[in-house]
């Protein structure tokens, strides 16, 4: 009975130790992640496309878009889609594309970006609506 009582003493000393830090209870093998934002500015475009432009065409200047990523250091990710909703609402909408950044001035930067214009140029002929919204994300 004594033992039971030291032995609940020892896991109730150990229990109430102040956690290390951690980085000291991380391994060196260990990669530290780096903080992201609490809120990231989305820049969502939407896209319907000419009935004369081909699904070639359409890849064309959705692999164009995909690629601002690699040619402009503020965008943060990229990722799209094609309309899928049954409610009938997307007004002819059929593409939808997502760029994240983490500043204003990252998408400022974005916008006159030569290789974003250069984009516009490829898109310019094939575009048949298009709508673009950005927000700040909140939980």
């Amino acid at each position: 009975m004594k033992n039971l009582g030291l032995i609940a003493l020892l896991v109730l000393a150990f229990a109430c130790q102040k956690p290390e830090n951690n980085a000291d209870q991380m391994s060196e093998n260990q990669a530290i992640i780096p903080n992201e934002p609490d809120s990231v500015l989305r820049h969502a475009v939407y896209f319907s496309f000419k009935d004369s432009s081909s699904a070639e065409d359409v890849q064309m200047v959705i692999d164009a878009f995909r690629n601002l990523q690699n040619e402009i250091a503020g965008i943060q990710s990229f990722e799209w889609g094609e309309n899928s909703s049954p409610e009938g609402l997307n007004r002819g909408l059929t593409h939808a594309f997502t760029l994240t950044f983490h500043s204003n001035e990252d998408r400022d930067a974005y916008l006159p970006h030569p290789a974003h214009q250069k984009f516009g140029e490829i898109l310019g002929p094939h575009l048949k609506e298009v709508l673009v919204v950005d927000y700040w994300t909140r939980p």
